[in-house]
């Protein structure tokens, strides 16, 4: 099966990008290296194309009532330029996608779905939706960059017209990007505030460029997919297919706050319950290596010489200075401080529980060797398009 791509392919090859696959697309691993474009993220700034995520669209006098049954969260109460992350279910209460809700007006809505996710999703969401209700698929006229870091407001402001400057957290608004017709978001998947700007695929290269010239100055940094994942580990940020899948409960990964548990009402909420009643069977907790070794997706987690779970991410932590990781454990594992030992090819090494997010944006202004986790309330990992 040959590999989508986006309008900024040519792009990416031209400023030396190494090419994978992901999700279905052929996408930039990295430019320069992962940790000098991890670092312009959390120090300066950095520039994404992800434009191989989905854009499904509700209108119609049923759009609300069918997003209510659809998500996890609240819908009704979100605010026309509103945004708000939450949960696909199904009817056994695991994830189908996780997704960012965008409300444009009364009656019309978007959901921004995983690039790996985007048929899928559109059938569920058709097969789901109330009467009244047209449901539309923008994935591939919509263009997608993320400008993420603490230089991203200037950089934004030099080519926006207008629109961007009072832009809040998890809002968004219409723009004018030297001219060309812009929705500017302020979420990203980094850890580091930023924007997420739509537009149309045909104007994708012409902004893509205008941006990368803003930025000269002010150390942007093309970003590929190698530091936008090192960015969300470290802000334990969930990955569909590694902490997210159609067998988990979205408690589970820590989301409880983007579930409506108190009002229920949409598919899989019946099943959460019960599954919450019984008592969580495993959790999501964050870890850091203590001995040599990085740990890996479905590396296996051992606590006191028996097998107890697995590792769903883990990597370096440019940040930190460290290896850090996210693994599914059994509750009375999941206590900071916990040590755990991870299986590296074969050999045990020793790790310990300690609180997410490993980084907080404000405290990730330069590189900096870990301090040890202080003994305090365990803290759940932050949603999809939460910053720190």
């Amino acid at each position: 099966m040959s590999l989508r791509r986006t309008a900024l392919f040519e792009s990416h090859r031209e400023l030396g990008g190494r090419m994978v696959e992901f999700g279905g697309f052929e996408m930039p691993l990295q430019y320069s290296s992962i940790k000098k474009e991890h670092r312009a993220v959390r120090e300066a700034a950095g520039l994404f194309d992800v434009s191989h995520m989905g854009q499904i669209h509700l209108t119609g006098p049923g759009a609300v009532e069918s997003a209510e049954r659809l998500l996890s969260c609240r819908v009704a109460d979100l605010k026309q330029q509103g945004v708000r992350y939450g949960v696909l279910c199904n009817e056994s209460g695991g994830v189908v996608d996780d997704v960012t809700l965008y409300r444009v007006a009364e009656d019309v809505l978007f959901l921004c779905v995983n690039a790996s996710n985007i048929e899928k999703d559109l059938d569920w969401v058709r097969r789901h939706v109330v009467d009244a209700t047209e449901v539309y698929d923008a994935s591939v006229e919509t263009g997608l960059l993320a400008l993420q870091g603490p230089r991203r407001s200037r950089i934004l402001a030099e080519v926006a017209e207008r629109g961007v400057a009072d832009i809040g957290r998890f809002s968004f608004a219409p723009c004018l990007l030297d001219g060309v017709e812009a929705l500017a978001s302020r979420t990203g998947y980094t850890g580091s505030d930023g924007f997420e700007v739509y537009l149309g695929a045909g104007d994708l290269k012409r902004v893509f460029g205008m941006l990368l010239d803003a930025g000269r100055d002010q150390g942007l940094e093309p970003c590929g997919l190698g530091a936008r994942d090192t960015l969300r580990l470290e802000a334990a940020l969930p990955l569909y297919g590694h902490e997210l899948d159609e067998t988990t409960s979205p408690l589970e990964a820590g989301l409880e706050r983007f579930v409506k548990r108190d009002v229920g009402g949409f598919i899989g909420a019946e099943a959460i319950e019960e599954r919450a009643a019984r008592g969580p069977l495993r959790q999501l907790v964050g870890f850091e290596m203590s001995g040599r070794g990085i740990a890996r997706a479905d590396y296996a987690v051992h606590f006191e010489g028996a097998a107890v779970g697995r590792v769903t991410s883990g990597g370096p932590s440019p940040t930190l200075g460290t290896h850090i990781g996210l693994a599914y454990v059994p509750p009375a594992c999941a206590a900071p401080g916990t040590r755990l030992e991870i299986e590296v090819r074969g050999r045990p090494v020793e790790a310990r529980v300690v609180e997410t997010p490993f980084v907080r944006a404000r405290a990730a202004t330069a590189p900096r060797k870990a301090a040890p986790p202080k003994s305090a309330a365990k803290k759940k990992p932050a949603s999809r398009n939460e910053k720190s």
